[in-house]
């Protein structure tokens, strides 16, 4: 496969996700009775959850173009702390103002990522995102799978079906291969020495490999690796963000491994700390 140019447009499909979630977003909004509603598994109410996620674009759009914007250190600590100063500043829960908050700064986004894409722009510039320094297509990537994420969320508290699917997870998987070596857990892996390979049920295939707490992280298996995951998409991403218990997953035939150490694969997900 080519190499995809980091000064051009984003790869294919990207951009119509973007916008495509963020309006699958407000119409989860549009349905909401209640914005005090709890969101499950979470501190936070519906109007919480959607604040942030407005909040969260806005400042997704000015990275994209270019603006200093720190954001904690990359910690969950941090950016909890973050979060919370955030949100106690913006006032905002109701339901149509931040619906249109949160679409309106995904085109923003895309704008500013297109502007930086024309013929004239001979560099595509480091951009100092929440979670370390990124190029303009991880950064697209990342809103994408923090859309998804808290949009999942919000459709379990509203009782409504999510937006997550098997393509947007494929194009989620820029920023994930990206951030893992930046949010590994070394005391996890601390006495761990591993080949990994994880195979997305009919997409993505790549490698994670892990020695003396550090790990690196390929765009293909390892050969000969001591454990090969297999795994739905879906499932994937939910694990990943913490949204999903890894057992579970197994249990719902989800998740299937093999190799010299099949025993290492629920041990997988515990070596990373949630983005």
């Amino acid at each position: 496969m080519a190499q995809q140019d980091i000064r051009g447009p984003l790869p294919e499909g990207l951009a119509r996700a973007v916008r495509e979630t963020a309006a699958d977003i407000a119409a989860l909004l549009s349905s909401a009775s209640d914005m005090t509603a709890p969101v499950p598994d979470s501190e936070w109410t519906v109007g919480e959850a959607a604040a942030h996620l407005a909040l969260a674009n806005e400042l997704m759009a000015d990275l994209a173009a270019g603006q200093e914007r720190p954001y904690g250190d990359g910690t969950p600590q941090s950016l909890a702390a973050a979060n919370a100063h955030a949100l106690a500043r913006f006032g905002q829960r109701g339901a149509q103002p931040l619906a249109s908050m949160i679409t309106a700064q995904a085109d923003v986004f895309l704008g500013a990522v297109e502007r930086a894409a024309t013929p004239e722009s001979t560099t595509d510039p480091v951009l100092v995102s929440p979670l370390g320094p990124m190029d303009r297509h991880v950064l697209a990537s990342y809103l994408l799978t923090h859309m998804l994420g808290h949009g999942y969320d919000l459709a379990r508290a509203l009782k409504r079906p999510h937006m997550i699917d098997r393509t947007r997870v494929g194009l989620c998987m820029p920023f994930m291969l990206a951030v893992m070596p930046r949010v590994v857990d070394t005391s996890a892996a601390a006495d761990l020495s591993v080949r990994y390979a994880i195979r997305l049920r009919g997409g993505t295939a790549f490698g994670v490999c892990l020695r003396d707490a550090g790990v690196h992280v390929s765009p293909t298996p390892p050969e000969r690796p001591d454990c090969t995951i297999l795994i739905e998409p879906v499932a994937f991403l939910l694990i990943a963000l913490g949204r999903l218990h890894p057992w579970r997953a197994i249990g719902q035939g989800q998740v299937f491994a093999w190799g010299r150490k099949p025993w290492l694969a629920p041990r997988f997900p515990t070596l990373f700390t949630a983005p």
